[in-house]
Formats: structure tokens, C-alpha cells, sequence
């Protein structure tokens, strides 16, 4: 996982350089260990990281005067000094995680340790998808809500639907919004009272880092997260890393020559595979309009297909449609897993067996790896979540002081 997020942590500016920049680095050794190896002794601490035992000690001692971790003094390893397990909490210290889509703003905040400590859904007015003003305003009072209450927020991500320039800093091109060239980063910093390195990235990629760490993938090394949105968008994940092309830009499948040639996608184009299933393009086929959030519009049409042939008609069509972009991507990826994520979760039962039988039937060999699609068990705030892991990512790369 924090390979995965090397990327997002190396933007982070104002990293420290010498005996500061050792010391944080040794400090981020450690809360890498507890997190992904779990409570130790300071003794089993130095063991796995290679520290001297009285660094860890000093480092340790300043984790715990920050509300960082926290030692077991009840537990005694028998003779001599006891050996007092030291515990991962990070309550007080947050990474903000965001993602702005067409009819929704959602929020999730998570602690040190990973637990989430806020999740939150903005709707927005239908058929206007929020402006720079409206996220900026709901970023600084969720974040100041959470400093209120005692917390620390060490920094914060923007999951965008869109291309996201190198530098994490700047929404290229996002079409579904009417973004392009977005300082969003810089944007979102000075609004902030207090400083708060943040960073911008690709939705699928937050989304697909959510389901490998948290979710319905962590059971798997290479898996490919398809957003269910009004846009179609993939985040690949191979040997636990993203794959993000040599321009940052890989994953932007909903935009691939597949679709309907007569239907106009949001970018201006026919034929894109979004255009074809993405959530409007279902919404026409069953003929039924949008509610407040993709799963709230699916869940009700989900209740429509269940007494409705005509509309798991439409349904099966799409999961056709479905199968057909996961072929070319199994094709030319070759997945262990394929993750459906945003509206496609509550439409599973309708979509899925289709969208499995043109896989299954498309591959050009039996020899190959048939992936299996899985429903996202992260729902709506799936991307949101990996944007907080995100905003996380330089305290344990040792960029960012706790």
C-alpha cells in the first residue's frame, strides 16, 4: 500500500533535509511497522526496524506524548522489566480525504491508525456539478469541524474524475465537471487557515488503492477498479503498486472507441464506452431519472427491475456492453481481479452474469487467467477513502512531522 502511494507523498513540499530528515524518516520506520505488522515491544520494534533500541525508546516516547501510540503497561513479558506492547492509535492525527464528482461531494476522515473517524455525502443540485467554491467550502469546514474537536489534520487529497497533471497539484482535464487546467491544490491550501499540504489525484486510482487496502481486493496483488459513475474511469493495480502511464494519465478507459458510434460522450466524442454505461447512458435504457447520489439513483432501479422485465432487459443489454470494455481490458491487463465500484454495486445481480459470459467468451485463449468480478464493498465513498490514505501518505514516507 505505501508503495502505491510513493507517488503522492514525494509532492509534498517543504520535505526536511538532514538530522530533521533522518529523524522523520526513522519515525515513519516505525509507524510503517505498527501499521502493517502491528503492536511490539520497543525491543521487537528496534528488531524490525534496525534501530538502536534507545532511538526507538526516544521516538516512542515522543509518539506517545503526541497521541500517536500507546504502551500496555499491564502486560508483563515474565522475568526482568516488562515487555509493554506499543499500539498504533493515531486518533488525534487525520488525513482528509475528498472526492468531487458530478452529483456529489463526499468526505472520509482517517486516523493514524486507519480507522475512519468521519464519512460524509454532500449532493449537489442535479444537473450542475459543483464548482471550485462549493468544494473549497465544504474541504474547510469538514477539516475545521475535525480541528474543533482536538484533531490533527496532517494533510488532505482530492479524488477528481479527471486527469491529474504529474505533480498531484493540478485537474488537467476533467469533462464531466468543466475543469480544465486547475490549480485545485493551491486553490484548497489558501483557503485553509492553517497550512495543510494537499494533494489531487484520479478518482479510479483513490477508489482502486481503497478496495486493495480496505476492501473487496486486499486479497489480491493485481486488480483493476472500474468506477460506476456518470463517467467510467479504471484504477490498475499491479504487484500492490498503480500503474499510471508514462504522463500519469493511465486508466481513462471510459473514453475508449467501444461504444454506441452515435452516442455523444461528455467530452465531446461518439462512441466513448462511457457514453454507452455510464450512469446516464443506463438511466435512458431503463427510462427512469436520477436521484441524489449514482447508488441512490441504481438502488432504485435495482427495486424497478425486480418487478419489471422491461428493465433488467435493459439491464442484461448493459451488462453485455459491460462485458465487452472488461474483455479488451483482461486482454491487454490480465487482472486477477475486476472490481466494480459506484452504481454498478446495487445493479450487481442484473449486470454482472452478462457482463461475465462476453468475458468469459472474448478471451482469445482458455490458457488465460479468467479474472473474477467482484462488487465494491466500499460503496460511494470507496475513492474519498484512498484519498485519505492519500493525505496520510507523507507522515509515513517521513515528510510530514506528527
Amino acid at each position: 500500500m505505501y508503495e502505491a502511494l510513493d507517488r503522492m507523498s514525494s509532492q509534498i513540499a517543504g520535505a526536511p533535509t538532514g538530522t530533521e530528515h533522518v529523524r522523520r524518516q526513522n519515525i515513519a520506520l516505525i509507524l510503517r511497522s505498527l501499521r502493517t505488522e502491528g503492536p511490539a515491544t520497543r525491543t521487537e520494534l528496534a528488531r524490525r526496524t534496525g534501530l538502536a533500541k534507545a532511538t526507538v525508546g526516544t521516538i516512542v516516547g515522543d509518539l506517545r506524548a503526541g497521541r500517536a501510540v500507546s504502551e500496555d503497561e499491564s502486560v508483563s513479558s515474565g522475568r526482568g522489566r516488562p515487555g509493554r506492547p506499543v499500539t498504533l492509535t493515531g486518533e488525534s492525527i487525520i488525513g482528509l480525504g475528498f472526492e468531487v464528482n458530478v452529483d456529489y461531494i463526499a468526505a472520509v476522515a482517517l486516523d493514524l491508525a486507519g480507522t475512519v473517524k468521519l464519512i460524509e455525502t454532500r449532493p449537489v443540485t442535479a444537473g450542475h456539478p459543483p464548482d471550485i467554491e462549493q468544494l473549497v467550502g465544504v474541504a474547510c469546514e469538514i477539516r475545521d469541524s475535525l480541528i474543533a474537536d482536538g484533531h490533527t489534520v496532517v494533510g488532505a487529497t482530492i479524488a477528481v474524475p479527471g486527469l491529474v497533471s504529474h505533480d498531484n497539484r493540478t485537474v488537467v482535464w476533467a469533462p464531466n465537471l468543466g475543469w480544465d487546467d486547475v490549480k485545485l491544490a493551491s486553490d484548497l491550501e489558501d483557503a485553509f487557515r492553517d497550512p495543510c499540504p494537499t494533494t489531487i489525484d484520479n478518482d479510479a486510482n483513490c477508489a482502486a488503492l481503497a478496495e486493495a487496502s480496505h476492501g473487496i481486493s486486499t486479497d489480491s496483488a493485481s486488480s483493476l477498479y472500474l468506477t460506476g459513475t456518470v463517467g467510467i474511469g479504471a484504477g490498475i493495480i499491479e504487484d500492490g503498486r498503480l500503474l499510471r502511464g508514462g504522463s500519469g494519465f493511465a486508466g481513462e478507459v471510459g473514453h475508449m472507441p467501444i461504444g454506441d458510434p452515435t452516442s455523444v460522450c461528455g467530452c465531446g466524442r461518439l462512441g466513448c464506452w462511457e457514453a454507452s454505461i455510464g450512469l446516464r447512458a443506463m438511466l435512458r435504457g431503463v427510462g427512469m431519472s436520477e436521484h441524489e447520489t449514482p447508488v441512490k439513483t441504481a438502488t432504485a432501479v435495482a427495486a424497478r427491475a425486480e418487478r419489471d422485465q422491461g428493465v433488467r432487459d435493459a439491464l442484461e443489454d448493459l451488462g453485455r456492453d459491460l462485458g465487452t470494455g472488461i474483455a479488451t481490458l483482461a486482454t491487454v491487463l490480465n487482472p486477477e481481479v475486476i472490481v466494480l465500484g459506484g452504481y454498478f454495486v446495487p445493479l450487481g445481480e442484473y449486470v454482472v452474469p452478462a457482463a461475465g459470459r462476453v468475458l468469459e467468451e472474448r478471451l482469445p485463449s482458455a490458457a488465460m487467467h479468467l479474472p473474477e468480478i467482484r462488487l465494491s464493498s466500499l460503496g460511494i465513498h470507496a475513492a474519498a477513502l484512498g484519498a485519505a490514505e492519500g493525505a496520510l501518505a507523507g507522515v509515513y514516507a517521513g515528510n510530514v512531522p506528527v
